[in-house]
C-alpha cells in the first residue's frame, strides 16, 4: 500500500510526483527559477586588465617648453635647442632688442631719462639766491640730445629768475650759466635720438628767448645801471675839473657832483688826493680854498681840493 507524506496546512505546494520527492513550485509555472548549469565544454568569460606603458629609465624626454626632435631609427627622441644665425642676429642673441625696438650697439651709452641713443655724459648746473643764502642745482646725465637741451633750458630759466638775489649769488649766477655753454654745445653736436626709446623724452619747450624768463637778464643790467648812475653823483667819482654842490652844511656836508654850468655848482675840483685825508697837501694846488675828505672802509680814503667855481 502506498502512502503520501503529510502536507503542511500553510504550504500550498505539495510534493509533486516526478519532482524527485522535493518541495517547491512547478518549474513550468516559474521558469525564471530554473537553474542553468553550464555544459562541461563551456568556460566562463575572461577579462583582460590593460597594461601600463613601460618607460625606459635611460631615455630622455622633453620638458615643458622644449621641442622634441623626431627620434632617429634606433635612438630615443632628444630635446634640442633652437639654433640662430649669428650673421642675422648679431654676435649674441641676448644683445638683440625686442621686435619693433632699435638694435643698439654693444656698450653704447643710453640716456638716463628716456633710454634713447646716442647719449653723452654731462652735468647741467643752476643757481638760486636767497639774499643771505644760496642753493646750487645740479643734474647729471647721460643725456640724449632732446633731454639735454630741455635740461639746459629749464636750469637756465630758473637761474635767470632766482639766481640774482644776493651779493654772492649775483657773482656766482652768471658764472654758472657760462659753465653750461660748453655743455649745450655738446648736446647740439648729437644727432636726433633713434626712434623706439623705452621711455618718453623730456619736453624741450620753447627756446629761452621766447620765454618770460629771458627778462631775468634785465635784473643785473638794471642793478648795474643804478650803481653807475648813483656813483656818478658820488664825490668819490669826481675828478679834476668836475664841479660839486654841497646840499648840507660845513659840519655835515652832503656833496654831490653836478655840471659846471649848473647854478648849483658851488666848487670846482682843482686836485684829488687818494689814500689820504691830510688836507695840508692841498696847498700845492692853485686856487685851493676848501677841502672835502672821506674815509674809506678798506683804504685811507681820499681828499678833494676845491676852489670856488
Amino acid at each position: 500500500m502506498t502512502t503520501t507524506p503529510p502536507q503542511s496546512p500553510h504550504d500550498p505546494y505539495a510534493a509533486q510526483p516526478g519532482a524527485g520527492g522535493g518541495y517547491g513550485p512547478p518549474q513550468e509555472q516559474f521558469p525564471q527559477y530554473a537553474q542553468q548549469t553550464p555544459h562541461a565544454d563551456q568556460q566562463a568569460p575572461q577579462y583582460q586588465v590593460p597594461q601600463q606603458p613601460q618607460y625606459d629609465q635611460g631615455q630622455n624626454y622633453a620638458q615643458p617648453g622644449q621641442y622634441q626632435a623626431p627620434a632617429q631609427p634606433g635612438q630615443p627622441g632628444q630635446p634640442v635647442q633652437p639654433q640662430y644665425d649669428q650673421q642675422q642676429f648679431g654676435q649674441s642673441f641676448s644683445q638683440q632688442a625686442p621686435q619693433g625696438m632699435p638694435a643698439y650697439p654693444q656698450g653704447a651709452i643710453q640716456c638716463r631719462f628716456c633710454g634713447g641713443m646716442p647719449a653723452v655724459q654731462a652735468t647741467v648746473r643752476g643757481h638760486q639766491g636767497f639774499l643771505i643764502m644760496m642753493r646750487f642745482l645740479k643734474l647729471e646725465g647721460p643725456f640724449c640730445r632732446t633731454c639735454g637741451i630741455a635740461t639746459v633750458r629749464n636750469m637756465t630759466a630758473k637761474s635767470l629768475w632766482q639766481g640774482w638775489w644776493g651779493v654772492g649769488s649775483s657773482i656766482i649766477n652768471p658764472i654758472t650759466m657760462l659753465i653750461n655753454i660748453p655743455t649745450r654745445l655738446k648736446f647740439n653736436q648729437l644727432p636726433e635720438p633713434m626712434p623706439g626709446a623705452p621711455g618718453q623724452p623730456m619736453d624741450m619747450g620753447k627756446p629761452l628767448f621766447l620765454r618770460p624768463a629771458i627778462l631775468g637778464f634785465l635784473i643785473p643790467i638794471a642793478v648795474i645801471a643804478l650803481l653807475i648812475v648813483g656813483n656818478l653823483g658820488s664825490p668819490s667819482s669826481a675828478s679834476v675839473g668836475d664841479c660839486i654842490h654841497n646840499k648840507g652844511t660845513v659840519l655835515k656836508p652832503n656833496v654831490k657832483v653836478v655840471g659846471c654850468t649848473s647854478t648849483d655848482a658851488d666848487y670846482k675840483v682843482v686836485g684829488k688826493l687818494s689814500n689820504t685825508t691830510n688836507t695840508d697837501q692841498c696847498e700845492q694846488f692853485e686856487g685851493y680854498t676848501v677841502a672835502y675828505t672821506e674815509e674809506g672802509n678798506r683804504s685811507s680814503g681820499y681828499t678833494l681840493c676845491l676852489a670856488p667855481n
